[in-house]
């Protein structure tokens, strides 16, 4: 079983990077969909991006398009959000999650969650 534990999340301004890294133990990293998800206070967890098992394919919601990039490193059981022009709409507590999914942006369909890292951006 996949446990998945997140960090690189912290306070930044807007206009800001940050870069957010989920660390995957067990051998079958490589098997699984990978997605990042936000929630903010009082609101429903959202689809952030997703990054299929080889790498090859990415996905991102309209919000984070051009401005958030995700990857992965299968050799290091890795997978990274990089954030950039940070907006404070973009304060969330980000989760990260593994799947064997084909909806990359249905939370429904991922088994494995992290315990979130928060992210706050001040205007």
């Amino acid at each position: 079983q996949v446990q998945l534990v997140e960090s690189g999340g912290g306070l930044v301004q807007a206009g800001g990077s940050l870069r957010l890294s989920c660390a995957a133990s067990g051998r079958t990293f490589s098997s699984y969909a990978m997605g990042w998800f936000r929630q903010a206070p009082g609101k429903e967890r959202d689809f952030v991006s997703a990054i299929s098992r080889s790498g090859a394919g990415t996905y991102y919601a309209d919000s984070v398009k051009g401005r958030f990039t995700i990857s992965r490193d299968n050799a290091k059981n890795t997978v990274y959000l990089e954030m950039n022009n940070l907006e404070p709409e973009d304060t969330a507590v980000y989760y990260c999650a593994a799947g064997g999914v084909s909806d990359y942006d249905d939370a429904t369909l991922y088994d494995i969650w992290g315990q979130g890292t928060q992210v706050t951006v001040s205007s």
